[in-house]
């Protein structure tokens, strides 16, 4: 089953390591990662999409709560949340295929962020479907390098984290 969850940790040396140490040792593999500072400086929210059964899954966030740097943790699975994720891809431009790149780019609300006489570089952000949608769209054309930087995700309503 797959589980995207979010953790509030102290934005510490050696924090990061910790959390990733808890998942390595008890085999659980990281789909992605993505971590950056809140509007508090001194925390920072960790977005992590792992897959595993649900026991497995409890273990660790006992372990996470044990951790002196966490703060909150939040498991999403099942629950209402917002999901994005960004994503840059480079395709080739030639003469033939430019002009259904740029309609799939227009299609998808993405951008060009670069061209140069052989490339296009895109950019695309929004949930991890549309993503997979836009790839699967381009692959055709040739996709020469493409990077993703995983999902962020918050909450639906108005109950949030104060300060994160």
């Amino acid at each position: 089953m797959k589980h995207t969850i979010s953790v509030l940790v102290e934005n510490e040396f050696g924090v990061l390591s910790r959390v990733i140490g808890l998942f390595s040792g008890r085999g659980f593999n990281i789909e992605s990662l993505s971590v950056a500072p809140t509007l508090d400086e001194s925390i920072s929210r960790m977005t992590i999409v792992t897959t595993g059964d649900d026991q497995i899954l409890e273990q660790i966030t006992k372990q996470l709560n044990k951790l002196i740097d966490t703060i909150k943790i939040i498991d999403f699975t099942g629950q209402d949340f917002v999901e994005r994720e960004m994503c840059m891809i480079k395709v080739n431009a030639e003469e033939g295929t430019r002009a259904e790149v740029l309609r799939i780019v227009d299609i998808f609300r993405g951008k060009i962020v670069d061209i140069t006489p052989r490339s296009y570089t895109i950019e695309v952000t929004g949930a991890p479907a549309k993503v997979d949608a836009i790839v699967e769209l381009l692959r055709p054309m040739g996709i020469k390098e493409l990077v993703r930087s995983g999902p962020v995700v918050l909450g639906r309503g108005a109950k949030g984290w104060k300060g994160a």
